[in-house]
């Protein structure tokens, strides 16, 4: 295994996890992939399998307000003038445990002009004979709240048909209305009677989804579940905690010559797009305070 990267195996899955963003860039049942994966060395593409803090998702021209202060991160996404999915994939993670099945690692965000707080995050993964289990931790270890969110950033394979044959449920109620070129949020729709609604499994077909769903069935234990299905047989799935109220969806829709629709990316977040402005599900994680956040992936 190369250096920075820890293979974890359980039952019949393995999975592959590096210090760089603490991405997940394998995970694979029977052989299978469930994932998108990404080459070992170079860039990541398109944020895959990254842990996405201290902000999920965008903020337009990179400036947000909190606590009457006007702070400004850079933008990193330029065709659309937005600071996207927080600076922590920018950073190499140390590892801090392993074994046969599980690994854990840390990074710790540093205060930046445009994010003048002090942030220490855990992320573990472990495998069982269920799938993955993945955990994120943040502790405040500064002096001032500070605005928080977080999101995985994995890509689901469900087979090897293409996605418009793939079956999707979606176990949502609502979705975030976006601007469609920077798309920044507009307002809260239900999904009924709109293209979005996926509650009962349907084929993905020719739909472009791009955007955050909210209004999350959770069952009695406090879980929700996204499935994906190939006309083959095979699947995925995804399981979240209730302390991701929104779920972002995108069939990875790519101006040629880049490959498009390789997979769907599934992001439960703990907060919309823009929350630093907005302050929607916003967490506010005050000095020697934590906050977790929990999801799982598996072969269905």
């Amino acid at each position: 295994m190369r250096t920075g990267e820890y293979k974890i195996q359980a039952g019949e899955y393995a999975a592959v996890v590096t210090a760089r963003a603490g991405a997940l860039r394998e995970l694979r049942h029977r052989g299978r992939d469930l994932i998108v994966p990404f080459p070992a060395g170079g860039p990541i593409p398109d944020f895959r399998g990254i842990i996405a803090a201290p902000w999920p998702n965008r903020i337009p021209d990179g400036r947000y307000t909190f606590d009457s202060v006007d702070y400004e991160v850079p933008v990193n996404e330029p065709e659309r003038a937005c600071a996207l999915h927080g600076f922590a994939f920018g950073t190499a993670w140390t590892l801090e445990s392993r074994d046969e099945s599980s690994v854990e690692l840390s990074c710790t965000l540093e205060p930046t002009p445009g994010y003048p707080f002090s942030l220490h995050l855990t992320v573990r993964y472990r495998l069982s004979a269920e799938g993955l289990h993945s955990r994120v931790t943040a502790a405040n270890t500064g002096v001032d709240a500070a605005p928080y969110g977080v999101c995985p950033h994995p890509y689901l394979l469900a087979g090897p048909a293409p996605l418009d044959e793939w079956t999707l449920q979606i176990p949502a109620g609502s979705f975030l209305e976006v601007t469609p070129d920077r798309l920044l949020p507009v307002a809260t729709r239900s999904v009924a009677g709109h293209e979005f609604d996926f509650r009962a499994p349907r084929a993905i077909g020719a739909t472009e989804i791009d955007h955050a769903f909210t209004a999350v069935a959770f069952d009695a234990g406090g879980r929700a579940q996204l499935t994906v299905r190939d006309p083959g047989g095979t699947g995925v799935g995804m399981a979240w905690d209730r302390s991701c109220p929104w779920l972002q969806v995108h069939t990875a829709d790519k101006q040629p010559p880049s490959p498009s629709r390789l997979g769907l990316a599934v992001e439960p977040m703990t907060c919309p797009p823009d929350a630093f402005n907005s302050g929607e599900d916003l967490v506010r994680l005050e000095p020697g305070a934590t906050h977790e956040a929990a999801w799982s992936i598996f072969a269905a």
